[in-house]
C-alpha cells in the first residue's frame, strides 16, 4: 500500500474538506463500494491509543459519555507483556 501525501478527501482545489463535506463523501464513498456499514471510529481509536492518548481522551474524541463503551467496543487488546510470562513461567504448577 502506498502512502497518501496529502487529504485523502481533499475539495477542489487539493486542500482539506470541512468536515461536513467529508463526511458526506465518506459516505457516499462506502455506499458506492458496496460497504455503507463502514466507519472509520475504530482506526481513529487505534492511532490515538498508540500515540499514547488516555481511554478518556479517547472517549471524548469520539463522543461517547462513557470510557468503558470506548474500551470494549474501540479500543483493541494488547498482547500480554512479556512480564506476565516469565511471572507464570516461575510457578511450579505440578510436582514435576
Amino acid at each position: 500500500m502506498e502512502d497518501v501525501d496529502g487529504p485523502v478527501f481533499p475539495n477542489t482545489l487539493g486542500d482539506p474538506r470541512g468536515k461536513h463535506n467529508t463526511g458526506a463523501r465518506r459516505r457516499d464513498f462506502r455506499n458506492r463500494a458496496g460497504y455503507p456499514w463502514v466507519t472509520f471510529r475504530r482506526p481513529v481509536a487505534t492511532i490515538l491509543d498508540e500515540a499514547g492518548l488516555s481511554a478518556r481522551q479517547i472517549a471524548d474524541q469520539l463522543g461517547h459519555s462513557e470510557v468503558s463503551m470506548t474500551q470494549d467496543v474501540y479500543m483493541g487488546r494488547r498482547a500480554a507483556g512479556r512480564e506476565a510470562a516469565d511471572a507464570l513461567s516461575e510457578v511450579t504448577w505440578f510436582d514435576e
